[in-house]
């Protein structure tokens, strides 16, 4: 699609972005990570985030507590700048809002005995897994994305491939630390200020502060074990899809990508402790492995199942480099080999310094003719909800992803006497072809005709 611009100059930024991305962004980046790694490291190591943190909180208390001295003709939002965001629009709340700055970015502590990790809401899933793994533990559920907060996946939400046994990520989180607007602190967990604990996910930072979360974590094994299994045909992807996510004792990594309407790969993983002879390893984390998603194509075109063994971590963050598919549209020859081997060990460029450096063009482009949507389904309506956005939006890939709403109180309610129910997550991100689609800007993104899921 072609991007309207003013300027000359806009037009060179636009049209040769990848300049940009290659010469700055990506050398920009790989310091910012380098930093960050040693950092946390060593604030890990000395044991000193502990100690901070209360001081943080206080921090946070004090600013509040002095917007209650004035006029209190504001409402309250964190002093993040939405460009530091995962989400590539930029919002607009914040100019009229007090902003409270709140510095919380450390894992505090890993209690082995108990199978937690307390940590500060500004802590990334690399972060986590990154701290984690020496010790031989990991989240039971750990969204892909490298740079997804943890404060974010509690405030919305957060879905994995091992969604459809444990739920989303606030159904292994136990514990909530929140500084409220009367500036007071509060712990909540289901037996604790139970409410206000339920009510939080979903709430998107309206009831207070998170200033902590307590998360369950689970023993890790190496690699991940993966069964690659094509189809040409949705109604039987969609129908082994819901059965692999709906048996008793599922594997514990169920996933599928969509590259038609009518073909896909079905993803089912166990962890593993050692690599076996019905296939091989594959280190997908190495600088310059292929994106995932098109590895995992050549299993479509092949027309033939195949089992690989992934590093554990190398899994938990298979979609990071390559943002899914959407850094295809930013660099279109990210993928070549020998782009790979030069810069792989660069990628991917921070989503934030994307959009700290993006052109009022590409912004405008991407909210009128550009979809970031993830849409939670029951998984009985996939078939026919693949065959509506098709319709609709016509992106490919599609990332599936099963997951279990357990019958908890809260703002996600389920069918009535039932202890839980299973959905599935249809991720589509990227360009729409359909006919006639067009987005409202002030909003998500949403189709011209006014029609409603199945």
């Amino acid at each position: 699609m072609a991007i309207e611009t003013e300027t000359f100059l806009e037009y060179l930024v636009v049209e040769y972005r990848w300049v940009i991305v290659i010469l700055a962004l990506l050398p920009m980046s790989a310091a910012w990570k380098l930093w960050s790694i040693i950092r946390n490291y060593v604030v890990f190591k000395m044991n000193s985030a502990p100690k901070m943190h209360d001081d943080k909180v206080k921090e946070v208390q004090r600013q509040i507590k002095e917007w209650l001295s004035g006029d209190k003709s504001t409402h309250l939002c964190t002093a993040r700048p939405t460009w530091q965001t995962m989400s590539f629009r930029h919002s607009m709340y914040k100019r009229t809002f007090t902003n409270i700055q709140i510095n919380l970015v450390d894992v505090l502590e890993v209690d082995k005995e108990n199978m937690t990790v307390r940590c500060e809401p500004l802590v990334t899933m690399g972060q986590l897994s990154r701290t984690l793994a020496p010790l031989g533990l990991a989240l039971p559920v750990v969204p892909e994305l490298d740079q997804l907060t943890v404060g974010g996946l509690v405030m919305g939400t957060g879905v994995e491939t091992t969604s459809h046994v444990h739920g989303l990520f606030q159904h292994v989180c136990l514990e909530y630390e929140l500084v409220l607007a009367d500036g007071s602190v509060v712990n909540c967990s289901k037996d604790e200020n139970a409410d206000l604990f339920y009510a939080v996910p979903w709430s998107y930072g309206t009831l207070g502060f998170l200033t902590s979360v307590v998360i369950k974590v689970i023993p890790a094994k190496k690699y991940v074990r993966i069964h690659y299994y094509p189809f040409n045909n949705l109604s039987d992807l969609a129908k082994r899809f819901s059965q692999e996510s709906l048996k008793p004792n599922p594997h514990q990594f169920v996933e599928a990508l969509l590259y038609t309407r009518d073909s896909g790969v079905l993803m089912l993983g166990d962890m593993v402790d050692e690599v076996g002879r019905d296939g091989k390893l594959n280190p997908i984390g190495v600088w310059h492995a292929e994106w995932f998603f098109k590895q995992v194509e050549k299993h479509l075109k092949r027309k033939r199942t195949a089992i690989e063994y992934i590093p554990l971590r190398d899994y938990y963050h298979r979609h990071t480099r390559s943002l899914f598919w959407e850094l295809q549209d930013i660099i279109s020859f990210g993928n070549n080999f020998i782009f790979r081997y030069l810069f792989g060990w660069l990628m991917p460029p921070e989503v934030s310094l994307l959009k700290l450096t993006q052109p009022e063009a590409v912004t405008k482009l991407y909210n009128k003719a550009h979809v970031i949507q993830d849409m939670l389904i029951p998984i009985e309506l996939l078939e026919k909800a693949i065959a509506f956005f098709h319709d609709e939006f016509e992106v490919y890939p599609i990332w599936l992803c099963p997951f279990k709403i357990f019958n908890n109180p809260g703002q996600l309610k389920i069918k009535p006497g039932e202890e839980s129910q299973m959905f599935v997550d249809i991720g589509v991100y990227g360009v729409p072809k359909a006919k006639g689609f067009e987005t409202d800007s002030r909003r998500s993104p949403v189709v011209r005709q006014e029609r409603r899921p199945p």
